[in-house]
């Protein structure tokens, strides 16, 4: 640990006011092996309890039900990797974040929205309707229809978890003075995730809102939390 600190010394220790992308690498640089080691961790545990609730839910699932915006999006077998790039987009805030201090607290908010939500699959299990696609012709997505085999949950964790990083993305961005257009893409890369869920029917529309409902009920007072208590500098 203290030869990888002293590696990343040149980089964490910058001027005030270096370009915001000099900043952004001194960020990753700063607590990198806590911080990878934290995710993957986190990660594991989450599949490993996500997955016990989604194979023996207490009742019989819900079938979700349909809306007119789900006959809107086609079906896009194209949009499996958007669907699947959730897992590094979620992994970049905690990668920028200023402190441990800060990075523990935003540890602990990212943990209870899916603890909440897990406690809803778990209380509440749903499914999206049966569809007509032959999943063998579309390995890679039958492989996690084949996973979430008892059917899939509301509000979407998937969902939930894109518009909390994303929120928590725009904080730190803006922090290290990131350009607009960087900033923008963001956003818009979670909005692709959004769709994805559907496109891929691993979700209906109604997920969909439901996720985002939690995402952003999380995303908000979390900003305001680890700002109190960690500091504006520590962000």
């Amino acid at each position: 640990m203290f030869a990888f600190e002293r590696f990343a010394a040149p980089f964490v220790e910058l001027p005030i006011q270096a370009p915001w992308y000099r900043q952004l690498v001194a960020r990753l640089v700063l607590l990198a092996p806590l911080k990878a080691v934290g995710t993957m961790l986190f990660m594991a545990f989450f599949f490993w309890a996500y997955f016990a609730i989604l194979r023996n839910p207490v009742t019989p699932p819900t079938v979700m039900p349909l809306t007119a915006v789900d006959e809107w999006i086609a079906f896009t077998p194209a949009a499996f990797p958007v669907y699947a790039s959730l897992w590094v987009y979620v992994s970049l805030p905690p990668a920028l974040f200023n402190s441990r201090r800060s990075l523990l607290l935003f540890g602990a908010w990212i943990g209870a929205l899916c603890l909440s939500c897990l406690i809803t699959f778990w209380l509440w299990p749903t499914a999206v309707p049966a569809s007509l696609i032959d999943w063998a012709q579309y390995p890679e997505m039958a492989l996690i229809k084949g996973l979430d085999a008892s059917g899939n949950a509301c509000p979407s964790l998937h969902v939930a978890s894109a518009v909390f990083s994303a929120v928590w993305l725009e904080r730190l961005l803006r922090r290290v003075g990131a350009p607009l257009l960087l900033r923008g893409s963001s956003i818009a890369y979670c909005l692709a995730i959004l769709w994805s869920t559907v496109a891929i029917r691993q979700h209906v529309v109604l997920d969909v809102v439901a996720g985002l409902i939690v995402g952003l009920a999380f995303a908000w007072p979390s900003l305001r939390q680890v700002t109190a208590a960690a500091g504006e500098d520590a962000i």
